[in-house]
């Protein structure tokens, strides 16, 4: 049965078309794949096994009765914990607000469900999801199923681990900073940054353009597939774009498609594995037909840092701030360290000489855009980070370098910054931890369908296990 936890999702719906295999006997693989592993990788919040083995059945029915089935009709789909669920804990990984009950469901969750769905789990996070790993108080260390000594990543490093670990078929992530495309790295699964406004959120944060909802899976399929149930306009979030772009069916054909890729955007310190690996993934793309050129691009990682603390410091960080005050002493070092740096930042200076500086890192990006489909670039510079480690006190050390901070390992604020080009990770390869590593797939403003094209060629011609030995 733990194969059949495996199995692709775009898989599982083609098998409950043609009855070869029911929701039930799904749903079931994954949750006794959950019972097996969850002691070790610790990346479910909450479990609903109960709950969705009852719709595993009704969703089995519905195949049975020859009815059009939904899209993603009788498919375990693990939601971040994040994005709340009417009725239940919305706690945002926090002691501060373990009891908070939500009152209303996020348009992600609600979409997945409208689809047909079953949320039986929700995944983990940091608390307020504001660092690159994933533990809290509240719910422990989530490790890497690939390698236990490592994070997942985070903030959707839940969702990234259980996908890895058989425990979800398909999941729902975050991205602020590379929330949802740091795990997928560090995990060896797909994870998409959709291009700004393409998914609906929550407000506040809806209008904060670094926030990004959007999907995570094992293949680049089933990444378009659940990206194509949550995307389009909503009722409740202004920023929401009209009309639904959705990814297409048939996807790989990158013949002609001019692709630039850098090893590090600049100035970013890589390991010697993960720049192997990149090159690699530039040598598939050139198998596949696109025509890949290596390019310098003249980013500096401490511009990037500077302008991304000053916009943390405006939203996210004094909401971080204010429950710390409310809740003294019950915040982890590394939220009351984030809390402390943004404000830092955007007091020292200022919130439009943020902005000034965002403007000219997008000019290096858009320059480039402008001459080419699209630009590959790692994820991260290390594959992963060790489990536990909060790097309040800590410097993290990357190709023989000490970093000021430790989100300098990560290439992905750049896109958050140029918050409306799409951008989908992939795996890239295995790292000498035995931890995966991956690729970002940047592309044009508002372009989702080339960075899904290339994903795709990239998977057929360098494909990527999806399995850990577990």
């Amino acid at each position: 049965m733990s194969d059949l936890a495996y199995l692709s999702a775009t898989d599982a719906l083609e098998l409950f078309r043609t009855r070869a295999l029911s929701p039930v006997e799904l749903m079931t693989a994954v949750i006794e794949r959950a019972q097996a592993v969850e002691p070790r990788v610790n990346a479910l919040s909450e479990k609903l096994f109960d709950e969705a083995l009852d719709q595993a059945k009704k969703a089995e029915r519905g195949y049975l009765g020859g009815g059009s089935p939904r899209p993603l009709e009788g498919l375990p789909v693990a939601a971040k914990d994040e994005q709340p669920i009417a009725g239940r804990r919305a706690s945002d990984g926090s002691l501060a607000s373990a009891d908070h009950l939500a009152d209303t469901t996020h348009p992600v969750v609600e979409r997945v469900m409208a689809a047909g769905g079953i949320v039986h789990a929700r995944t983990t996070t940091p608390e307020f999801c504001c660092a690159a790993f994933t533990h809290s108080r509240l719910w422990g260390v989530t490790r890497n199923p690939w390698n236990l000594d490592y994070s997942p990543g985070g903030s959707s490093g839940g969702s990234g681990a259980a996908l890895a670990s058989g425990t979800a078929t398909i999941a729902t992530g975050s991205d602020i900073g590379g929330s949802i495309r740091l795990p997928a790295s560090a995990t060896g699964t797909v994870g998409y940054k959709p291009p700004y406004g393409r998914v609906p959120a929550m407000s506040p944060f809806n209008l904060d353009h670094y926030c990004h909802d959007g999907p995570m899976a094992r293949t680049v399929a089933d990444c378009a597939l659940l990206q194509n149930a949550i995307v389009g306009p909503h009722p409740g979030d202004v920023v929401s774009l009209r009309p639904a772009v959705r990814i297409p069916d048939r996807l790989g054909d990158v013949a002609g498609l001019r692709v630039a890729y850098s090893l590090d955007l600049g100035d970013w310190e890589i390991e010697p594995d993960v720049a192997a690996n990149t090159r690699a993934v530039a040598d598939a793309l050139a198998a596949a037909g696109a025509i890949v050129e290596e390019v310098e691009v003249r980013l500096r990682r401490a511009d990037v840092m500077r302008a991304a603390f000053i916009h943390f410091g405006t939203i996210f960080g004094p909401m971080v701030a204010r429950v710390a005050a409310a809740h003294p002493g019950e915040l982890t070092p590394y939220a009351l360290a984030f809390a402390e740096e943004t404000r830092a930042a955007v007091e020292r200076d200022g919130f439009l000489a943020g902005l000034e500086l965002e403007g000219r890192i997008y000019a290096v990006i858009g320059e480039l855009l402008d001459r080419y489909d699209a630009l590959i670039c790692p994820t991260a510079g290390v594959a992963a980070l060790p489990a536990g480690e909060d790097y309040v006190d800590t410097k993290l050390t990357v190709n023989g370098v000490q970093l000021d901070h430790y989100l300098e390992y990560s290439l992905t604020p750049v896109f958050n910054i140029a918050s409306r080009c799409p951008v989908l990770n992939v795996p890239s390869g295995l790292s000498s931890q035995g931890v995966p590593t991956g690729v970002q797939i940047a592309g044009r403003s508002y372009d989702d369908a080339t960075v899904f094209h290339l994903g795709a060629a990239i998977e057929r011609v360098r494909p990527w296990p999806t399995r850990p030995q577990l």
